[in-house]
């Protein structure tokens, strides 16, 4: 028998009302207890272990690994294999997180006696306060919900979305209690692309030394132009004696100056340089170097040190950099 048709976006509507309140209501719960537990993470030595099982579990997975990466260190334990051997894990300077919706998972209130033996702190996230892991707890954190998104009121949604959240904030307000920054964050993803935007500095990508495009003011256009040829970046700095940035001269200027029968041979590069080049500092991040020819509109950038020029860029170094 052919089962009768749903109204498909009314009913996908449905679970994310139902899962958006559940969370809402979290927040509305929130209680000294939760301050508790952040001030039992801030005051551990050792590392969170998380740990849950079934689909608790892989919530508990999803914890650690934001937890890890806002600067508290945690992993991930299945009680199932810690009973067997993994319970090695944790030392007494450790705590543990266990989610259980029911709090009467036997995989982890097997746990419960090792725990204590080892006087590991216990932070229960449960939907039940009068479940065994909330009472063993030192503190119970209320992950409760009125019903299931499933329309049998069975899967574990709602609660599986509402423990997530929880423990995001759990996550991020100890990140800022710690006072980590952008620059912290980075260095716990240093192979993404949102590490190399905060960790890559201008000085990573720039050209310097022998491969730095430059010429003195004094040098004629055919100087600027060879070096620019050479050294493959579309333009070249321009100095006075002291080592001063005080223009550029780019493949466009060159077109320019043809157009208005310049003689290359014989016309210093001061008198048709511009002379208000874009600069950027080598201790900025390279991210910022993107933003600021995206800004200004131009294909390569120089880089000063309190006026001296010291390097330069162009898009194709900030591409191979995977920056932009």
């Amino acid at each position: 028998m052919t089962p009768p048709p749903i109204q498909t976006l009314e009913h996908a509507r449905r679970v994310l009302h139902i899962e958006a309140e559940a969370i809402a209501a979290l927040a509305s719960r929130l209680d000294a207890r939760f301050e508790q537990a952040c001030q039992l993470v801030l005051g551990c030595r050792g590392r969170l272990v998380v740990t849950g099982i079934g689909k608790s579990g892989h919530i508990a997975r999803k914890i650690a690994a934001t937890l890890a990466s806002t600067g508290t260190p945690s992993f991930f334990m299945h009680p199932a294999e810690a009973a067997h051997g993994d319970l090695g894990m944790i030392t007494p300077d450790d705590m543990v997180l266990a989610l259980s919706y029911s709090g009467e998972s036997d995989e982890l209130i097997t746990l419960l006696p090792s725990l204590k033996r080892l006087g590991v702190p216990l932070i229960a996230m449960t939907g039940n306060a009068d479940s065994t892991l909330a009472r063993e707890a030192q503190v119970w954190l209320d992950a409760g919900v009125a019903q299931e998104a499933c329309s049998l009121n069975l899967a574990p949604t709602a609660s599986t979305t509402a423990a997530l959240a929880l423990g995001d904030a759990l996550a991020v307000t100890l990140l800022d209690a710690r006072g980590l920054n952008a620059e912290d964050f980075a260095r716990s993803h240093p192979g993404g692309s949102l590490g190399r935007k905060l960790l890559v500095r201008v000085r990573d990508v720039m050209h310097g030394g022998e491969a730095l495009p430059v010429v003195s003011e004094h040098a004629m256009l055919r100087d600027a132009l060879v070096e620019i040829s050479k050294k493959g970046l579309g333009l070249t700095a321009v100095t006075d004696a002291a080592g001063k940035l005080i223009g550029v001269f780019t493949d466009g200027d060159l077109r320019r100056a043809l157009d208005r029968g310049i003689d290359v041979m014989t016309t210093p590069v001061g008198q048709v340089m511009g002379r208000s080049p874009v600069a950027i500092g080598a201790d900025h991040l390279a991210a910022e170097a993107v933003a600021l020819m995206e800004k200004r509109r131009i294909f390569a950038l120089l880089v000063t040190d309190n006026g001296t020029l010291v390097g330069a860029l162009n898009m194709h170094d900030l591409l191979r950099a995977r920056v932009v």
